[in-house]
């Protein structure tokens, strides 16, 4: 079931990125272009969150996502990661650099908030989203602890849990876990060369020091 679980992280990665990139942007631009009461206490609670460490969240957001319903669901791997505090941090230093002029010239054309974002500042922002999406994608394509504990059903189960099973056999294959270990570092390596130029131009401009 090797390239199932394979399919799993890379369905679930894929969702975590795509949406988080969406949620996380959105969040920035609102903290940096619009302006309104409370924005500044919003940005340390956000970058506040930054700095608890996972494992003292895993049990409470264990209870609410069984609440949900959503064990051995693939809701319970994606959303709890959509929204993320480094990324927030990482577009909003980004979107600071963006000269206002732009956004004003297509104020001036009629443009709403809205229509700014996605006209002007994403086209714009190539940079860092390739940089925010390799570095999700390889942070929660890594992932171990939460997938071993809310995706139990082998139907959902992903590779890097799979990966651990070929190490409770009776006789162990290497041969098999070293190919299974390699094929499980092709995703990361394509994604990293496919955005490298972009990265390194993100990284750079958000100010943020790899």
């Amino acid at each position: 079931h090797f390239f199932h679980y394979m399919w799993n992280s890379l369905f679930t990665v894929s969702m975590i990125v795509i949406f988080g990139l969406i949620v996380n942007s959105l969040c920035a631009y609102a903290l940096v272009k619009l302006k309104f009461p409370g924005s500044g206490l919003i940005l340390v609670v956000i970058i506040a969150l930054y700095v608890v460490p996972f494992e003292s969240m895993l049990i409470p957001l264990y209870i609410v996502v069984n609440n949900f319903g959503w064990i051995n669901e693939y809701p319970a791997l994606i959303v709890p990661f959509i929204a993320s505090a480094f990324n927030i941090f990482l577009f909003r230093q980004f979107f600071m650099g963006i000269p206002q002029e732009l956004e004003e010239a297509a104020m001036l054309d009629g443009a709403n908030p809205w229509q700014t974002f996605w006209k002007i500042i994403v086209p714009n922002s190539k940079p860092v989203f390739a940089t925010a999406a390799i570095l999700t994608f390889v942070t929660h394509w890594s992932d171990f602890m939460w997938p071993l504990i809310v995706a139990t059903d082998e139907s959902i189960r992903t590779v890097q849990v799979g990966v651990q099973y070929l190490f409770a056999d009776n006789n162990i294959e290497y041969g098999q876990i070293m190919a299974a270990l390699s094929l499980t570092t092709i995703p990361v390596i394509l994604i990293f060369l496919f955005f490298q130029r972009y990265y390194v131009q993100g990284i750079t401009s958000s100010g943020v020091k790899g």
